[in-house]
């Protein structure tokens, strides 16, 4: 009840115009097969009697009336519930991703259970409540019908509406048994029915288009692909057996009730019990009955299943923030003194390894700090804790001071910009690409333009079709143009695609726009530009840094060489820590990867370079 009554209020909230006419336009079809079973009883007494065309005549214009209730009202019906399923869809989308903002860090989109449930809010979420309205408004529109059925065997023979009623309760216990069967089937089957979305992108996707191809790969997919639907239509078979079994053996109890009434009133009629107004009356009541018993059970029942996957919305619109908010919140304020790293220690669950281990580290105010380190030695992972993604599992990281859980997350993080290795690119506009680093100025034109300059991003940007207005994809449509609009010089109505040194320049321009931020993250910054492209990066962002506080990843290490302090992580600690001279005359871990970098590059040259 507890979820009909927040499925009913959602209705409302987003619709109560088009509720209202629902509700209304069902109670005012709801009895006219009833008042139209009567009509026909009492037409066919009088005509059976020898009455002539005026007595029926009212009569006849009262079955008119009820025919055209019938016949018109509930295509109305059928134009508001869309509607209303329509706004109901729209709020509940609004509120689930507005519950998702509430989510502080990364760990439930990192978790399988919580995408599986998040995809059965999101399928289930804008339909159940207009499914459970449109049920209430079935619900009542066939007690309402069958009651009055049942009213109308009543006068006919006593024990009628209680064999009636006998042969409907089975189908109810059946429907319900298969609406929970239902519904857990949908839990069961989500994470097959997202690996076989995940391979169906794939194979329309235009970033994998070239590997599927070179690598001749297209077929094993799609076999996986299809591998995971045939799951899913096996499971789902086995489901319909057990359904028609069970609704083809209380159907035919329906049925074998139908035929035994309609015997009896025929035998009543001929022995002179009833009249043959009666035998209509009859014939219509009980189908009457039946059907809308049958239709309250089915109703009953997929509003039970669809309530039970509502319950997949309702958690995550209850759910809480993963990480807890301190409140109040201190007061941040302007980084002034640095970030201190202390004794902090991280993994992703317990049953995963410790990815931090101790960690001790100081990032101090006004300079820049380079980490460096092998393939998962924890360097990404210090950059989600800095970010607070997540919390360590035990130590602090304090900003000033100031452990950042006593912090506003929406706080700390407008005070950091960043270039992450694993950027995004937006199938958006290019100024949306480099202006969404900064919503305050999407739309200033001229800051936008000096972030792209500031990464290098301005020039290849300046000669596509429309400059900075055109769209960076190939798979929506420019929105003023058509599909068949591919003429002028709009470049084609699919827009254009990068290379990936140009995406990664228009990340470096979204950091540029958020230039006077505290603190600035940049994780490999340059790995997907040429040499040329990166030391000009490289020169432009060590003006950039000048006088600010940086974090820069890089494992090549000639990038990272000139910051005012390097750390090498290993294993999740710090084993090491100085300037570029420092390690290097140590001989440790840097100097060994600094050594063989070195020598790669060094071996790559003619031998009169370095011979």
């Amino acid at each position: 009840m507890r979820k009909i009554l927040i499925a009913l209020r959602l209705s409302w909230e987003a619709s109560p115009l088009f509720t209202a006419v629902c509700v209304t336009l069902t109670l005012l079809t709801a009895p006219a097969p009833v008042v139209t079973a009567w009509l026909t009883k009492l037409v066919l007494d009088e005509i059976t009697a020898g009455a002539g065309p005026g007595a029926v005549l009212g009569k006849g214009l009262g079955l008119a009336a009820a025919g055209l209730v019938t016949g018109l009202i509930p295509h109305v019906t059928a134009y508001a519930s869309q509607e209303t399923e329509r706004r109901v869809g729209l709020l509940a989308q609004e509120r689930l991703f507005a519950a998702t903002e509430r989510f502080v860090g990364l760990a439930r989109f990192e978790d399988p259970a919580f995408l599986n449930r998040m995809r059965m809010a999101l399928q289930h979420g804008g339909t159940t409540p207009g499914v459970v309205v449109s049920a209430v408004l079935s619900l009542v529109g066939s007690v309402v019908t069958g009651l009055g059925f049942l009213g109308s065997l009543l006068v006919i023979s006593p024990w009628m509406p209680m064999l009636i009623l006998a042969s409907v309760l089975p189908v109810l216990f059946v429907e319900m048994w298969l609406a929970r069967r239902r519904a857990a089937l949908s839990w069961r089957l989500s994470p097959i029915e997202r690996r076989e979305m995940f391979f169906r992108d794939l194979l329309t996707s235009t970033q994998a288009a070239k590997e599927i191809r070179l690598f001749g790969i297209g077929a094993y997919l799609r076999r996986r692909m299809t591998e995971q639907r045939r799951l899913a239509n096996a499971e789902n078979r086995r489901m319909d057996h057990r359904q028609v079994g069970a609704q083809g053996l209380i159907g035919l109890g329906g049925t074998m009730v139908a035929s035994g009434t309609l015997l009896w009133a025929v035998l009543a009629a001929a022995g002179g019990r009833i009249g043959i107004g009666d035998i209509s009356l009859l014939v219509a009541s009980v189908a009457g009955v039946q059907s809308a018993g049958v239709s309250l059970v089915h109703i009953i029942a997929q509003c039970h299943r669809q309530l039970l996957l509502f319950d997949h919305y309702l958690r995550v619109v209850a759910a809480g923030p993963d990480l807890p908010v301190a409140r109040p919140p201190r007061a941040i304020a302007p980084l002034a003194r640095g970030i201190v790293f202390r004794d902090v220690w991280f993994r992703y669950s317990p049953d995963h390894p410790w990815v931090l281990r101790g960690v001790d580290l100081t990032i101090p105010y006004g300079h820049t700090v380079g980490v460096v380190g092998r393939n998962g030695a924890g360097k990404s992972t210090l950059i989600k804790l800095l970010c607070r993604m997540y919390d360590p599992e035990r130590g602090a990281i304090l900003w000033d001071g100031v452990d950042l859980r006593d912090l506003d997350p929406a706080d700390l993080r407008a005070r950091i910009g960043a270039v992450f290795q694993d950027y995004m690119e937006y199938d958006l506009t290019a100024a949306e690409n480099i202006g969404l680093g900064d919503l305050e100025h999407l739309r200033d034109r001229e800051r936008v333009t000096a972030a792209a300059d500031g990464a290098g991003a301005h020039e290849f940007v300046s000669r596509l079709p429309r400059s900075y207005d055109t769209l960076l994809s190939r798979v929506f449509f420019q929105e003023d143009d058509t599909p068949g609009d591919t003429a002028g010089d709009t470049g084609g109505a699919l827009g254009v695609t990068l290379s990936g040194g140009q995406w990664q320049r228009l990340a470096l321009a979204r950091a540029h726009l958020r230039a006077g931020r505290d603190l600035m993250i940049l994780d490999e910054p340059s790995s997907g530009l040429d040499a040329e492209a990166e030391y000009e990066i490289h020169r432009r962002l060590r003006r950039h840094r000048a006088g600010r506080t940086n974090v820069l990843i890089s494992h090549r290490l000639n990038t990272v060489r000139e910051a005012d302090l390097l750390v090498v992580l290993d294993e999740g600690a710090v084993v090491e820590r100085g300037t570029h001279e420092e390690l290097t005359a140590r001989g440790g871990i840097y100097a060994d990867l600094f050594s063989m970098q070195a020598e790669g590059f060094l071996d790559s040259l003619p031998e009169k370079v370095h011979g």
